[in-house]
């Protein structure tokens, strides 16, 4: 697996990029075909509260997953693009 990490008007420490990486490493106990992750990381300031923003482009082969998640944190976004892609990655399954 290959993972670029691009973090948009700041530098993520390495605990964060350490807690990404462990939770998009799970999603290949689903699909271990997973070939590259792009993840960008961005803080929107049009958004008061939940301005943390989290995407990731999975690349499987045949397919490319996205998901794209805003919250409070970015791990608490980071959970939830897990979960979204990991339902892309069922239904992806199924369609194989």
């Amino acid at each position: 697996m290959n993972m670029k990490m691009q973090s948009v008007g700041f530098k993520a420490d390495s605990k964060l990029e350490a807690f990404i990486n462990q939770k998009l490493k799970k999603l290949e106990k689903l699909e271990n075909s997973i070939t590259t992750y792009d993840v960008i990381l961005n803080v929107d300031k049009a958004s008061n509260r939940e301005n943390k923003v989290v995407e990731v482009k999975m690349q499987v082969p045949g397919s490319e997953l996205f998901a794209k998640k805003q919250s409070k944190t970015f791990e608490e976004a980071t959970d939830l693009v897990a979960d979204a892609l990991r339902s892309q990655i069922l239904r992806y399954k199924e369609k194989r």
